[in-house]
């Protein structure tokens, strides 16, 4: 592979990346070329050295979405952080996944079950409604009781929401450095 082929397949994996960020990685590159032609290897050398540019590409948009959405937690940025990581490598589908879905499972099981318990004296009032000779000061007590356990519950779904956001992207980053060439120690 020369250096026209290497550099043409990284920018058509890399073109979902800004303008100025393809620019500076192509760049990088290019002098990847220079300097190897100057201490005398052939193009075909410096490729075989640097690698497949698709691999290249996935690990480059892996920190760039890793690093995206370090800086703002949106779901969006999660969700395209998350798909990098799982196509740095096929293993990563079940190592990555898994751990998304059932995390993302008990945290929406939480909200639902925090949310009806809120609802519940709407569910009374509804019952009265529907039903208004069947009206027990009971059931309107309860609800309240219900109410503020949701309230509790709904607060302490946000702090673990929060908590488990950053705890899933720090993960996305230990797998990715992972999968990437192992973990560096600096000792």
């Amino acid at each position: 592979m020369n250096k026209d082929h290497f550099l043409q397949q990284l920018r058509a994996s890399l073109k979902r990346l800004p303008d100025a960020e393809l620019t500076d990685i192509v760049q990088d590159y290019e002098e990847y070329f220079t300097f190897g032609l100057e201490e005398g290897k052939s193009e075909a050398e410096i490729a075989a050295s640097l690698g497949s540019p698709s691999q290249i590409a996935k690990e480059i948009l892996a920190d760039y979405h890793l690093e995206k959405v370090t800086t703002s937690a949106t779901t969006g940025n999660i969700f395209r952080a998350l798909w990098a990581v799982i196509g740095l490598g096929f293993f990563n589908l079940v190592i990555v996944l898994g751990p998304a879905i059932g995390l993302a499972a008990l945290i929406f099981s939480g909200w639902v079950v925090g949310i009806s318990l809120l609802a519940s004296p709407l569910l009374v009032l509804l019952e009265v409604i529907l039903h208004p000779s069947g009206f027990v000061l009971f059931n309107l007590f309860i609800s309240f009781v219900f109410c503020g356990l949701g309230y509790f519950i709904s607060l302490g779904m946000l702090y673990v929401t929060k908590l488990a956001v950053k705890g899933f992207v720090r993960y996305l980053n230990f797998n990715a450095s992972l999968v990437k060439g192992g973990l560096k120690r600096d000792e």
